[in-house]
């Protein structure tokens, strides 16, 4: 196949004089390099701002190495179903054109990420993305985690895969693959030590059996900066690969633009120390301030890229202030446990009867196994009544743990739930299941029991989950842009069952018109409300919500 789909020449290469992203890395170790994402639907609106992104900030002395766009979700479909998937907020590629539109639209290497890899149409992708010059392609962690709406088949999906990888293992360039820790299950554990293992598991299956070079991405749960530069000195340790970037901590953007500043240094400036102390050639992705409320503009995503290069001046004399034993200590336990947890799995497929030298085999068996499984039976920490402890505690976990803990506190309003005997069900539209796990934890410490709906789950299936379990309401966690058409779904399922239940929307309530001119989201929740759900903004109109069902 790799005669018919070579790697083809991209305006990266013609400029730097590279053939590869990963040979561009290795060579150019002496600063620490800097990640852009242009996030508008429109492939024009994209290619113009990617050009004055790069333009402009190469004019201020500022490098922007490489370049990530969001891609829509229905690429994750293979090409011949993409027209009838349902679409969610991102660019929809086809073809080597396509792809070769944006690798051709400036001297910085183009990053394909997320719906590429370990979908369905994983190999349409990677035929196109390669014939186009591109030499960085993921999302290798979403095959553990990612399931399309309606697709089920799990064996077309690990094929399609496990073939791409061939592909970009038998190119004469190296072409990167990408895989993103916090997409995967190990975004799921609450071991760190495991989340650290299933990198090892990932390098064996795809440097150790397929041939192809991996380049890990972390941070998008990573708010302490210990753990952001333990993580990157672990991944030091055991990897001469380059890396992709280090992600920004999104999650911490929860003031005004001004406030949001101060976030933005609490994760860039120890993922620049830790760069220094140990250059992978991860680059830094300095997300801007205005993220949590809406796409970021040109100007923005400028600021953010000039702020980055003015920090990375000012990191020296900071990181003379770190105490690198700590840092390094912690690194050591994460690599100790990431070991065991790698070796405990590996042993444990193989005395399943799983061929050891077949990534597919092996590649399915993991995802069906699914992260709890994996966790609690080869896990490194003490297993107590089937819950293993965890060796260092994943921060998503204790934070929304505490901030379930902290809002509860503060409600006087909950004694009304406790004795209601009220059941939930909890399912998301998508595979970003955090929001689903604080909704539980204040479910159950309101004295509700949440029952398990499921993540990426179809409408009717939880509906259908939500009657076998009796529940009084369901509860939907979305994320990805389908919040309207998801409950529309789910609204016309309860009635094909002569069901009334109530149904709770949370998350982002946001959708792409049909009609936009912008190619914006907008937020749906006056068009959910009409549909005759009840959009939560927050866990407070969850409760208000709640409260009045047992009042009726």
């Amino acid at each position: 196949m790799a005669k018919d789909w070579p790697l083809g020449r991209s305006a990266f290469m013609e400029a730097t004089g590279f053939a590869s992203e990963v040979e561009y890395k290795t060579s150019v170790t002496s600063r620490v390099m800097q990640h852009a994402v242009i996030g508008f639907r429109s492939v024009d609106r994209t290619l113009e701002a990617l050009k004055q992104v790069h333009g402009t900030c190469e004019e201020q002395g500022v490098t922007v190495d490489r370049f990530g766009i969001i891609l829509d979700w229905s690429m994750g479909y293979p090409q011949a179903l993409r027209e009838k998937a349902t679409r969610g907020t991102g660019i929809v590629l086809s073809g080597p054109d396509d792809f070769a539109r944006f690798t051709g639209a400036a001297h910085a290497s183009m990053h394909f990420g997320d719906f590429m890899l370990g979908l369905p149409g994983a190999l349409d992708n990677t035929k196109a993305a390669i014939a186009a010059g591109a030499t960085a392609l993921g999302n290798l962690g979403q095959y553990f985690t990612f399931r399309l709406p309606g697709w089920d088949d799990d064996v077309a999906t690990t094929e399609a895969t496990v073939t791409a990888l061939g592909l970009i293992a038998a190119q004469n360039g190296a072409v990167l693959v990408h895989s993103n820790i916090d997409d995967g299950f190990a975004g799921l554990f609450q071991d760190m030590c495991c989340s650290f293992g299933m990198v090892l598991v990932e390098k064996h299956l795809i440097e150790g059996l397929i041939g192809a070079p991996l380049g890990h991405c972390y941070g998008h749960h990573f708010s302490d900066p210990l753990s952001r530069m333990a993580f990157q000195a672990a991944l030091a340790s055991v990897s001469t690969t380059p890396g992709t970037m280090i992600y920004g901590n999104t999650v911490g953007y929860q003031s005004t633009e001004a406030g949001n500043y101060a976030s933005l240094s609490s994760y860039l400036l120890p993922d620049i120390m830790a760069l220094g102390r140990w250059p992978t050639g991860h680059a830094v992705n300095p997300v801007p301030v205005t993220e949590n409320q809406r796409i970021p503009d040109v100007s923005e995503i400028i600021d953010a890229q000039i702020f980055a290069h003015r920090l990375n001046q000012h990191a020296p004399k900071h990181a003379a202030l770190v105490n690198w034993t700590v840092v390094e200590d912690l690194a050591e336990r994460m690599v100790s446990g990431g070991r065991r947890f790698a070796s405990n799995l590996l042993s444990g497929l193989e005395a399943l009867g799983i061929d050891m030298d077949d990534p597919a085999q092996i590649f399915i068996a993991i995802r069906r196994l699914g992260p709890r499984a994996l966790e609690a039976n080869f896990g490194p920490g003490l297993l107590t009544d089937s819950f293993r402890t965890p060796e260092i505690r994943a921060e998503w976990a204790y934070e929304l743990d505490e901030m379930a803990e902290d809002w509860l506190a503060t409600r006087g309003e909950v004694g009304l739930l406790k004795g209601a005997a009220l059941k939930v069900c909890v399912g998301t539209s998508d595979v970003h299941e955090h929001g689903k796990y604080l909704v539980e934890r204040a479910l159950t410490g309101l004295g509700v029991e949440a029952c398990d709906g499921g993540v990426s789950v179809d409408a009717e299936v939880l509906v259908e989950r939500a009657l076998s379990f009796r529940a009084d309401a369901i509860a939907i966690s979305t994320y990805n842009g389908v919040a309207r058409r998801y409950v529309a779904d789910v609204r016309n399922a309860l009635a094909e069952k002569g069901s009334e239940l109530p149904v709770l929307v949370g998350g982002m309530l946001n959708e792409v018109p049909l009609d936009s001119n912008s190619d914006l989201p907008i937020d749906v929740s006056t068009d959910i409300a009409a549909l005759g759900a009840i959009p939560c903004a927050d866990l407070d109109d969850m409760l208000t919500t709640l409260n009045e069902m047992v009042r009726r």
